[in-house]
């Protein structure tokens, strides 16, 4: 008898060194399978919560099925055992009601901090919007006033097969959110045509951007560098292809990106009715074309069938009325159609767009490339007059 006791207590040791082994947190070095290296003091906080949460259901477990496994090899029959009767034991029912509510206590305290923390937006040192489309992100400098928009900047070369895929193959993008280091950020998250959800695993953030809503979430980077996520909603067919970059900056370099960033837009912040030089239209509309359409229709203009995306070299609708490609850019097209709400259309809208910006781009694409339009120059004034 003293020989099986032993057997079972170093089978029992065995089975708890093997749990521990498997645990995903057990730890001196961070698998890639495992949370991403926090940078943000929420981030922290959530993979502690989740460290201790996970801890303490090792525990449970081996508590519960090494009592049990114990429990049945030691009073099995085939020793001669006899199972005992009792009914309704007041003292067990009471212990195995109070030790879960205890249990349950002890995991509420953190969790509730870690929330309480993670939705704390109050004292915030900038506030950026953040608007979900198909398929692309638009970040707005409240206090700064500019925005931009953030697209997939991963060649399609890779996308199709044609080259090899890099380390962060869907992971780049055009134009990153970039924020100082040690700064608070509130971010209020919504979106302009179906559900998204901006995730940034590294910042311990992940807000769902909802039509006709604006929530607000909040991250503060403690140390500069790149860091990556996703939209982490099913948001359309091109949902792989819309992620998150953030690029956090000193605090110098920040205010040297945002003189920049000032010069570069603001033409965009022109009066719509001021007459533009044809120059300074294609200058302005270069910049906008690499920006939201090269994507699709190349940064040569040569277009890309496979997505139904046409060469605007020689293209009826860039060298025809420019009324008619100023309906397509704000509207959308679908197979020559116009619609003012395309949903899975070749061309999609890009009313979002301010009036100088698509005027800037229409007025690139009847430049350039050999192109050269009856109407070669379209003022924003013309876009403002059209928008329904």
């Amino acid at each position: 008898m003293v020989r099986k006791r032993r057997e079972l207590a170093r089978w029992l040791r065995r089975a708890a060194i093997a749990a521990l082994l498997a645990v995903p947190a057990a730890a001196l070095a961070v698998p890639p399978w495992y949370f991403q290296t926090p940078a943000t003091p929420v981030a922290r906080e959530i993979i502690t919560l989740h460290d201790l949460i996970f801890w303490i259901c090792v525990a449970i477990f081996i508590g519960v099925f090494g009592t049990m496994f114990y429990s049945l090899y030691r009073h099995r029959k085939s020793v001669g055992h006899q199972a005992v009767q009792f009914h309704e034991n007041t003292a067990v029912e009471v212990i195995w009601t109070i030790i879960p509510f205890l249990i349950l206590l002890f995991m509420a305290w953190p969790a509730t901090k870690t929330i309480l923390a993670a939705h704390d937006t109050a004292a915030s040192d900038m506030t950026i919007k953040v608007t979900g489309y198909q398929w692309k992100w638009n970040y707005d400098y409240v206090q700064e006033g500019f925005g931009y928009y953030s697209t997939l900047a991963t060649p399609l070369d890779q996308i199709e097969g044609r080259a090899p895929k890099d380390e962060h193959y869907l992971l780049e993008v055009d134009n990153p959110l970039v924020v100082p280091v040690g700064a608070k950020v509130r971010v209020l998250v919504t979106a302009n045509d179906v559900i998204h959800s901006w995730w940034v695993p590294a910042f311990g953030v992940k807000q769902d951007a909802i039509p006709g809503f604006v929530r607000d979430t909040w991250f503060r980077a403690d140390k500069v560098g790149i860091y990556r996520g996703q939209c982490a909603e099913l948001c359309g067919k091109e949902h792989g292809f819309m992620p998150v970059v953030v690029e956090v900056k000193s605090k110098d370099d920040y205010a040297k990106w945002v003189a920049e960033q000032k010069q570069k837009l603001g033409a965009a912040a022109q009066n719509p009715n001021k007459v533009w030089d044809e120059k300074e239209l294609v200058a302005h509309g270069e910049q906008v074309f690499n920006a939201n359409c090269a994507a699709c229709h190349q940064a040569g203009g040569t277009g890309n069938a496979a997505i139904g995306a046409p060469a605007l070299v020689g293209d009826k609708v860039v060298l025809g009325p420019a009324q008619h490609q100023i309906d397509v850019v704000l509207n959308g097209q679908t197979d020559g159609v116009v619609q003012k709400a395309p949903t899975g259309g070749k061309m999609p809208s890009w009313s979002q767009l301010s009036d100088v910006d698509i005027a800037s781009v229409i007025t690139y694409t009847r430049n350039s490339w050999g192109n050269k339009a009856g109407e070669n120059v379209v003022q924003p004034s013309a876009v403002k007059a059209e928008r329904k």
